[in-house]
């Protein structure tokens, strides 16, 4: 599971296997509050083995916010790692991690299989010079955060988010397969709030993240 935001609770209609391994990109309650359901959700799926994996400075923020006692006195039995860099996937994959720009800081995430691959980027401005797009080149599926749309790129600078031409452009300058835009701000009340003809314009095998969405890559 690539973070466990608000849901999380969906991962236990797909959980197959006795054990789970969670990647944090950070630490923001928006990506971790999900942890907090795990408890629930190991009643209805037993599971020998959880693992949080993420930047020991935002495992920490979790241990000692998310769970403090006043907060949540009974924290699910899961281990915190420290990610290494590679981590050995099922299948005979890997996943790799790599910095990105936001404030309180924020990993991205390359996994790549035998065959396929995708990158997952959430939480940083997306600049076709950034430092992680050469980490991402190539991949089949991208899916990338896009809080905003070009018409509020003020506040994607602002708040260390992303908006609609950056994102398509980093996908077009990293050759990627497709483009998922995710992360969407929750607050618009538009049928489009991203303006996906602007994205395609630039970028045109792009669509928009939705729940429960499946994809073949």
């Amino acid at each position: 599971m690539l973070d466990a935001g608000a849901a999380a609770y969906r991962a236990v209609d797909y959980l197959t296997l006795p054990e789970l391994d969670i990647f944090l990109s950070h630490a923001h309650l928006d990506h971790t509050v999900g942890l907090t359901f795990l408890v629930s959700m190991m009643r209805q799926h037993p599971l020998r083995r959880v693992t949080v994996y993420g930047d020991a400075e935002h495992l920490h923020a979790v241990r000692d916010h998310l769970f403090a006692e006043a907060l949540f006195p009974v924290p699910p039995p899961f281990e915190m790692k420290t990610l290494g860099n590679p981590v050995a996937l099922p299948g005979g994959g890997r996943l790799t991690h790599f910095p990105l720009i936001h404030r309180g800081g924020s990993i991205g995430f390359r996994l790549d299989w035998p065959g396929h691959s995708m990158a997952y980027v959430t939480d940083t401005m997306a600049e076709l010079d950034a430092d992680y797009v050469a980490k991402i080149r190539g991949v089949d599926l991208l899916v990338h955060e896009c809080y905003f749309s070009d018409e509020q790129a003020d506040w994607a600078e602002k708040t260390g988010h992303s908006h609609t031409t950056s994102v398509a452009g980093v996908a077009r300058a990293a050759s990627v397969g497709r483009l998922v835009l995710t992360h969407l701000t929750p607050l618009s009340t538009a049928a489009d709030p991203i303006g996906l003809d602007t994205a395609r314009s630039i970028f045109p095998d792009t669509i928009v993240g939705e729940d429960r969405m499946e994809l073949e890559f």
